[in-house]
């Protein structure tokens, strides 16, 4: 069994994760999605709240499971008899950062290979925090994000 961890702060999940995930699960048999619990990171959600959004946009994947985590992703892993770490690429920008990412885990694991996919056009422009930039002032969200994360939004 093929097991892969998505890791990220997923503050929001987005359709470009969601896009993500489902071409990742074509490669493996189950997927678990780890949010991030970094307390240096100033989150729009919290931890619990990222979960729960994220549990209620996959809820129809049986292969796919939510986590979250305050320590590294590929000890995470490890632990969790993973053999991947799943990363999406958004633009040449994303690249500098992924690459520093994928040697500080080799470093660590040499068994634990990094998986990248590359985001479709539609969806290279939706980040974290271009999400809530819109949100705060007045643009229709909905086409970028699962309805849970508008459920959430609309409760603050």
């Amino acid at each position: 069994m093929k097991i892969a961890i998505y890791p990220g702060s997923f503050d929001p999940i987005t359709i470009g994760h969601i896009d993500i995930l489902k071409r990742a699960l074509n490669i493996f048999d189950e997927i678990i999605i780890l949010v991030a619990d970094n307390p240096h990171k100033k989150s729009r959600f919290s931890v619990q709240e990222r979960v729960e959004m994220i549990k209620e946009t996959v809820k129809e994947y049986h292969n796919v499971k939510v986590d979250y985590s305050s320590g590294l992703s590929v000890k995470y892993a490890k632990d969790h008899h993973a053999t991947h770490l799943i990363r999406g690429l958004r633009a040449v920008t994303d690249f500098e950062y992924e690459f520093q990412f994928s040697e500080a885990n080799e470093f660590i694991d040499k068994d634990i290979d990094i998986v990248f996919f590359m985001s479709h056009k539609e969806t290279t422009f939706i980040s974290s925090s271009t999400i809530d930039e819109l949100y705060q002032n007045g643009i229709d969200i909905s086409p970028l994000v699962p309805p849970s994360v508008i459920e959430h939004y609309k409760k603050r």
